[in-house]
């Protein structure tokens, strides 16, 4: 069963549906900012092809690593001493958080890639999905994909 977008915002079954012209993510930092489905549009664009329960797709959105840079943190040969300590949250509407360290996004540290994507084989990501999704290459699970994304907050640990 394919679902698609609603029009506004509803309660189906229990579950708050958002269109994908009305969504938009919260990004906290050293600054915060909320960036809607328009915002991350008009930013620039990466691809990815990644597998995920037995099926490869192509997915296209923000490379995280732009997103963290526009809220202040720190990237490459400026990423170090205390701001390594630095965790990223990122929360699903559904209450689903996945933690990481900040390094783990930065192309001076790792050579995977991590985008917050909109599209998958070219379409908008379904209800369940979207609109935006934590994609991540080089997993070996996709269990630290996160669907619907709400939040993405840096926090530092140990302060």
């Amino acid at each position: 069963m394919t679902r698609r977008f609603l029009i506004g915002t509803c309660l189906a079954f229990g579950v708050a549906v958002i269109s994908a012209q009305s969504a938009s993510v919260r990004i906290t930092g050293p600054r915060s900012v909320v960036l809607s489905a328009a915002d991350l549009a008009a930013m620039p664009r990466v691809t990815v092809t990644a597998p995920a329960h037995d099926r490869t797709a192509t997915y296209e959105g923000v490379s995280l690593r732009d997103l963290l840079t526009r809220v202040g943190v720190p990237a490459g040969e400026a990423l170090r001493g205390r701001d390594l300590a630095a965790a990223v949250i990122v929360m699903g509407a559904d209450g689903y958080r996945v933690a990481f360290g900040v390094a783990e996004f930065d192309p001076g540290f790792t050579d995977r890639v991590a985008i917050l994507a909109d599209k998958r084989n070219g379409a908008p990501l379904t209800a369940d999905e979207g609109p935006f999704q934590l994609v991540l290459t080089g997993e070996k699970r996709p269990a630290r994909w996160v669907r619907q994304v709400t939040s993405i907050d840096v926090q530092v640990v140990g302060r």
